[in-house]
C-alpha cells in the first residue's frame, strides 16, 4: 500500500481514510483572504467580522464541493474493482489515490465523474440561488457555490494532464493505440499547453477589453500554470517509467537453475553446474519445494578433499519465506508480487508448472526499473 499523505484522518469512504492535509489549512487561509475583497465590493456595508465569517464559510463550502468531487472518484474506482487508498484535501484542492488493474474505459469513467459531480452541484446551487427573494448573505453563498462548482467542473474537463479531462484524453489514446504511455505523452503535452494557456489568458484577456492585467490574477494564473506544467511533466515521466516496467519479464532477468535434492554434497553442486554457463544451483526438499540456492563463493572455500563429505546445506542461502515467482510473470504484476512476497530476501525461486527452472535476483529487477534502464 502506498504511503499516506500526512495530515488528520477525519473519516472513511469505501474503507479508505479521508485526510485533511496541513497544506489544506494554508489553502483555507489564502482563499479566505482572496475572497474577502470581492465580498466587500458586493456588500460594502458588511463589517470586517462579517466579511471574514462569510469568506471563511465560502471556502468551507468550496472544500465540501472538492470533497464531493474526490468522493465521486473514490466511489467510481471502488465500483470498478479498484482499491481506494486515500481521499485527501490538499493545497491544490484534493486527490484520490487508488490501485488495481487499470483499463482505458475504467480510467475514463473514474476521471469524468469528478467534474460531472461539480457541474451537478453547480446546477443545484444555481437553482437554490434563483429561488432567493433578496441578495443577502445566504444568496451570495449560493451564487458563489454555483460559480465555483461550475468553474471547477469545466476547468477539470480541459483535455490535459493532470486534469480529469487529461485522464479521459489519455484513456482515449490508450484505447486507440494500445499504448498507455502514448496516451500519457499526448495528454501530458496537452496539459502543458493548457498550463501556458491559463497564463496567456490572464495576461491577454484584459488587454482585449482595454484594461491592464490584474497583478493578483496573473500571479494566481502563474501558480496554476506552473502546477499544470509540473503535473503534466510528471505524468509523462510516469508514462515512460511504466513503459519500462511493462517490458520487464522474469524470463529475461532470471538465471537458469539446476536442481539438486536435499542431502547432496558440495561437490555435487560443482558437477551439476559444470559446462552449463551461467546457472544457479537450487536445492529442493523431498516434496519438491525450493529450499535455497548455493552460494558459489562459499562452495569454492570448501577444501577439495572435503567437498565429497560436506553437505550442500552448509553453503546454502535459504529462500526463507519468499514465494516462488512464475516464469511468465512480467511488468507491474511482477513488481507487486516481489513487494508482497519476497520477504526481504535477495534471490527468489522461479517456477514453471510448479517445477524450479531458475532464480531471480531482486536487485537486478530494481536496476531494470530505473528511468535510464533499457530492458
Amino acid at each position: 500500500m502506498p504511503p499516506r499523505s500526512p495530515g488528520w484522518t477525519v473519516g472513511r469512504i469505501v474503507g479508505a481514510p479521508v485526510i485533511i492535509t496541513r497544506s489544506w489549512v494554508i489553502a483555507v487561509v489564502v482563499l479566505t483572504v482572496l475572497f474577502a475583497p470581492n465580498l466587500r465590493a458586493v456588500a460594502p456595508r458588511m463589517d470586517l467580522v462579517g466579511v471574514a465569517v462569510v469568506s471563511f464559510s465560502f471556502v468551507v463550502l468550496l472544500s465540501g464541493s472538492v470533497f464531493c468531487h474526490e468522493a465521486a472518484h473514490a466511489l467510481a474506482a471502488h465500483a470498478r474493482g479498484r482499491r481506494v487508498d486515500e481521499v485527501a484535501l490538499t493545497l491544490w484542492g484534493g486527490h484520490t489515490a487508488y490501485s488495481g488493474t487499470e483499463r482505458p474505459g475504467d480510467n475514463a469513467l473514474v476521471a469524468i465523474v469528478g467534474p460531472l459531480t461539480n457541474l451537478a452541484l453547480a446546477a443545484v446551487f444555481w437553482g437554490a440561488f434563483q429561488a432567493q427573494s433578496s441578495l443577502d448573505v445566504p444568496a451570495l453563498l449560493l451564487y458563489a457555490g454555483a460559480f465555483s462548482n461550475a468553474f471547477v467542473g469545466v476547468f477539470n474537463l480541459l483535455p490535459g494532464l493532470p486534469l480529469d479531462g487529461g485522464q479521459v484524453l489519455s484513456s482515449a489514446v490508450w484505447a486507440a493505440t494500445g499504448s498507455r504511455s502514448k496516451g500519457d505523452l499526448v495528454a501530458g503535452w496537452a496539459g502543458r499547453v493548457v498550463g501556458v494557456g491559463v497564463v496567456a489568458v490572464a495576461l491577454l484577456w484584459p488587454l482585449t477589453q482595454g484594461r491592464q492585467a490584474d497583478v493578483v490574477t496573473v500571479m494566481c494564473a502563474a501558480l496554476i500554470g506552473a502546477f499544470l506544467w509540473s503535473g503534466a511533466s510528471a505524468a509523462m515521466r510516469n508514462g515512460q517509467r511504466r513503459d519500462v516496467v511493462d517490458r520487464i519479464t522474469v524470463a529475461s532477468l532470471m538465471t537458469p537453475a539446476v536442481v539438486l535434492p536435499s542431502g547432496a554434497a558440495v561437490v555435487d553442486a560443482g558437477r551439476a553446474a559444470a559446462g552449463r554457463g551461467e546457472v544457479s544451483v537450487v536445492v529442493v526438499a523431498d516434496d519438491g519445494a525450493p529450499s535455497g540456492w548455493v552460494d558459489p563463493r562459499a562452495a569454492a572455500q570448501v577444501p577439495a578433499g572435503q567437498a565429497e563429505t560436506v553437505g550442500i546445506e552448509s553453503v546454502l542461502v535459504p529462500f526463507g519465506t519468499a514465494v516462488p515467482v512464475d516464469v511468465g510473470a512480467s511488468g507491474a504484476d511482477l513488481l507487486d508480487h516481489l513487494a508482497r512476497t519476497s520477504g526481504g530476501v535477495r534471490v527468489v525461486p522461479v517456477v514453471a508448472d510448479g517445477r524450479v527452472v531458475g532464480v531471480l535476483d531482486v536487485a537486478r529487477v530494481a536496476a531494470a526499473v530505473r528511468p535510464d534502464a533499457r530492458p
